[in-house]
């Protein structure tokens, strides 16, 4: 909900400079107030109630900010605001700000838990207080300046790149007070934002977030050595991927390189080490908490190490709570999601590589079948209805306008062989009817929004997801599509209410693949290219 927030505030204009570091500060104290205070929080009571109006009054009084801001700014433009002015801003956010915390925690239980977590109040406001005062100082060390001193990570960067590249670049030129390097055919320049600030960001705050969520499970202060490591690890890849990116532009593919290669390959460096900062939190003995010594009971006198190994596994399901059913669930997505960096990166415009989605996806759930056919796949009537009715959502906007955004994918597949480009358009239908609607359905709704009530999401019946779940697995599921955000957080609800409905996910898959099947068919037979 803070990150909604957030992004609200981000969205209002002139905004993000002037309440940005106010929400952000807060934000960092309420995080450390109810981090360390949770677990007194739940011992205070068990059962939290969510109050679904009061959260509802926390978006109106938004929006009542977003409005007033508005007007404000339309009527004063760059003047100075009035004592009015800025009272009439502050009171609806300050009123939204405090609305928020009540809905998801009811006032006896703050107050309990402030009397329980003693001055810790008082340490996460102290915090937030220096979250404000460091903001200055820590975000002139990252901008360029004329001065070589006020950018040293970008420095830095820029000598890394440049000693991995005189070794494959005779011809190699570049100029450090202007940060650019390259060659005569394909030069670039190395800006702040390139110089591994974001993939550093990103990493401290997974490792930050996965530690604090295994806490049982990992031994302290080991665990926290993995973090330098991650940051480390993800600084190098950026400095591996500048070094290649230039290499791609001068083997004469700059369309590559800039175009797919520079966008997807910093994402491509932090999944990786995302993926292999969990693992090494997991297996290595020096970080991973032992098993008991009654697991060493659970096997026979003999003492088969088949026996054991079968033990002790189910005893670390235990401990984390997670079902082994979980990667049925989320790796046919998570194939999609890796396919995707892969065939954007190696594409320009036109992502030619596109079928690799199809198939990855196809492989995981074809690997998965035996979990996945413990599933109800039937359908009822109400499943088409439903993805007919998000179809019409989805294309309304273009239809009210008669307005189609511009698209280069039409004519990018107009220029390939009859063949390859019928063979692209196949297996592009086949992955938005098929694979797409199988692996969201089950990530967003039979994992995310099952997972979000128990820990064991199989034991939670589809039928029993409660509103809040569902709720937020449609706004993650929306959120992934781009502009078109809002229609698909109406899509993540529809499908989840014809899942919930019946109870079989076969209602939300078909539902999901009846709007895919309708949007194709829309984009084949009116041209309307951008809907892809």
């Amino acid at each position: 909900m803070l990150a909604i927030d957030c992004a609200l505030l981000a969205a209002i204009p002139h905004a993000g400079g002037v309440y940005g570091p106010v929400a952000a500060s807060g934000i960092v104290a309420f995080a450390i107030f109810l981090g360390l205070g949770f677990s007194k929080l739940k011992a205070q009571q068990e059962e939290i109630p969510f109050s679904g109006r009061l959260f509802a009054a926390h978006f109106a009084f938004l929006a009542l900010f977003f409005l007033c801001n508005f007007a404000v700014q339309r009527s004063s433009g760059a003047r100075t605001l009035s004592t009015a002015a800025i009272l009439g801003l502050v009171t609806p956010l300050a009123l939204g700000i405090a609305v928020l915390p009540l809905a998801c925690i009811p006032l006896n239980t703050w107050i309990a838990t402030r009397r329980a977590t003693g001055a810790l109040w008082l340490y996460a406001s102290l915090a937030g207080l220096g979250a404000w005062c460091l903001r200055y100082p820590l975000q002139q060390s990252w901008i360029a300046h004329s001065n070589l001193q006020g950018r040293f990570l970008q420095v830095i960067t820029y000598h890394c790149v440049h000693a991995i590249l005189r070794l494959f670049l005779p011809d190699l030129i570049g100029s450090l007070a202007l940060c650019t390097i390259g060659t005569e055919r394909f030069l670039i320049s190395i800006g702040p934002q390139c110089s591994g600030v974001e993939g550093l960001g990103l990493v401290l705050v997974f490792t930050t977030a996965w530690l604090w969520y295994f806490r049982r499970e990992n031994r302290f202060p080991q665990a926290l050595l993995l973090i330098p490591c991650a940051l480390a690890t993800v600084w190098l890849l950026n400095i591996a991927r500048i070094a290649v990116l230039v290499l791609i532009g001068n083997a004469g593919a700059p369309e590559i390189a800039i175009v797919g290669f520079h966008s997807q390959a910093g994402w491509i460096s932090f999944t990786l080490v995302a993926l292999g900062f969990s693992m090494a939190s997991q297996k290595l003995s020096w970080v991973r908490k032992a098993l008991p010594i009654a697991a060493s009971q659970l096997a026979d006198s003999t003492g088969e190490a088949a026996g054991l190994n079968l033990s002790a596994a189910a005893l670390a399901q235990s401990e984390t709570g997670e079902s082994p059913a979980t990667s049925a669930y989320l790796l046919p997505f998570l194939a999609i999601l890796g396919a995707s960096f892969i065939s954007k990166a190696a594409s320009g415009y036109f992502e030619w590589l596109y079928p690799l989605r199809f198939v990855v996806a196809a492989m995981a759930i074809w690997s998965f079948r035996g979990e996945l056919k413990k599933l109800n796949w039937r359908f009822g009537w109400l499943a088409p209805v439903v993805g007919a009715a998000i179809f019409v959502l989805w294309i309304a906007p273009v239809w009210w306008s008669h307005q189609r955004s511009a698209s280069t994918l039409g004519a990018a597949l107009a220029a390939l062989p009859f063949t390859a480009r019928w063979a692209w358009i196949c297996f592009r239908t086949m992955a938005a009817v098929v694979t797409v609607p199988i692996a969201e359905e089950l990530a967003f709704r039979g994992y995310l929004a099952r997972r979000l009530v128990l820990r064991d999401f199989t034991a939670v019946p589809f039928a029993n997801m409660t509103i809040l779940s569902v709720g937020f697995s449609s706004v993650a599921f929306g959120l992934m599509h781009g502009q078109h955000w809002l229609a698909g957080i109406a899509a993540g609800l529809a499908y989840a209410g014809a899942l919930k409905w019946r109870g079989r996910i076969g209602d939300a898959v078909v539902a999901h693949a009846t709007s895919n099947l309708l949007l194709a068919a829309w984009v084949l037979l009116l041209g309307d290219w951008a809907q892809w």
